[in-house]
């Protein structure tokens, strides 16, 4: 094979591309879900904090 018909291959070769394609993908998915995750944050610790109060309060036999 010559030097031409390797720059040929390599040139029509779309496998790589396909691979930063999906990494750059995942990427955004990932920031995404950090971003989403760092905004629900208050949010879901009230919540848990609300459970763990009214599971104490349960203990002690009060209605939540």
């Amino acid at each position: 094979m010559t030097i031409q018909t390797h720059i040929q291959r390599f040139a029509r070769d779309e496998e790589g591309v396909t691979m930063i394609e999906y990494a750059l993908l995942a990427a955004l998915i990932a920031v995404a879900l950090i971003a989403t995750i760092g905004l629900l944050e208050g949010g879901i610790q009230a919540v848990f904090t609300r459970i763990y109060t009214c599971l104490n309060d349960a203990v002690g036999g009060t209605v939540c």
